[in-house]
């Protein structure tokens, strides 16, 4: 897609500070490009024409018997391990860009067995290079890209970078669950706290408990899923809804069950 003139991946060199702050930018940039995305290649439309389900990581869940997902081609995202202790899921991939997420679960990305994408940024440093870490450049601006061997958005939402990693392996049908879209929270989008208590957001009462998060942007997830339907639609793809009780009202929604019916299995 175009960028703005002067823009150079989300950096914008005409800004006054562009050869200041966003230098370092820049220079990351470089290193990812030198040493990270042709490997990101190998995932070109791997999966052309095939169906997927991309599991949040919301309360609906713990309602859900998800043990049929192992037949499916799946995208877990950020702490999704914390349910392996109740169910075999047999990811075949796993997403996590946030910086706090990866910070806390570099052990568990690390041992995984399916390919995990992470943010190269948040990474650096946090996590081992091993064969099965990915890394993405994710300070694109905001729109959806087709490319991941090109810096991409994280539009406020892993489930959002999961969507462009899916449509770059060229699944045709993409069904989500555990969006619950939802949150207990009070203060700012994007603000960091300690979640005080079990976990009322997530899954699990651990995910966060004792630990640093961000609020939920919740408005500026639904502006991101409406550019990832858009450019679904726009090839002849779909995006559809089968979290049970979620709150998104963006993508058409169908019940888990004639999900699991209609979805190619691997």
């Amino acid at each position: 897609m175009a960028r703005p003139q002067g823009a150079l991946f989300g950096l914008n060199l005409l800004e006054r500070d562009g050869f200041g702050k966003k230098l370092g930018e820049g220079l990351d940039y470089l290193r990812w490009r030198r040493k990270f995305a042709t490997k990101l290649g190998q995932f070109k439309d791997k999966h052309k024409g095939q169906d997927c389900f991309i599991i949040g990581n919301g309360p609906s869940l713990k309602n859900m018997d998800l043990s049929p997902l192992r037949k499916y081609h799946t995208f877990g995202q950020n702490k999704i391990f914390l349910l392996f202790d109740k169910v075999d899921l047999n990811l075949s991939y796993l997403v996590s860009v946030n910086k706090l997420v990866i910070e806390q679960s570099a052990s568990e990305f690390e041992a995984m067995k399916c390919p995990v994408f992470l943010s190269y940024t948040a990474a650096k440093g946090v996590v081992a290079e091993l064969p099965h870490i990915q890394r993405l450049h994710t300070m694109n601006l905001w729109s959806f890209y087709e490319d991941i061997t090109q810096p991409i958005c994280e539009g406020n939402t892993v489930t959002y970078v999961s969507l462009q990693i899916a449509y770059y392996m060229g699944f045709s049908r993409v069904f989500l669950i555990g969006v619950d879209h939802s949150f207990k929270q009070a203060g700012q989008s994007h603000e960091v706290q300690i979640y005080k208590g079990d976990d009322e957001n997530h899954f699990h009462p651990d995910y966060f408990k004792g630990q640093q998060w961000q609020l939920a942007d919740v408005y500026g997830s639904e502006v991101s899923y409406h550019l990832a339907n858009y450019y679904y639609k726009k090839d002849g793809r779909q995006i559809l809804d089968a979290t049970v009780g979620g709150k998104l009202d963006v993508f058409p929604k169908i019940d888990f069950e004639e999900a699991l019916s209609l979805a190619k299995q691997k």
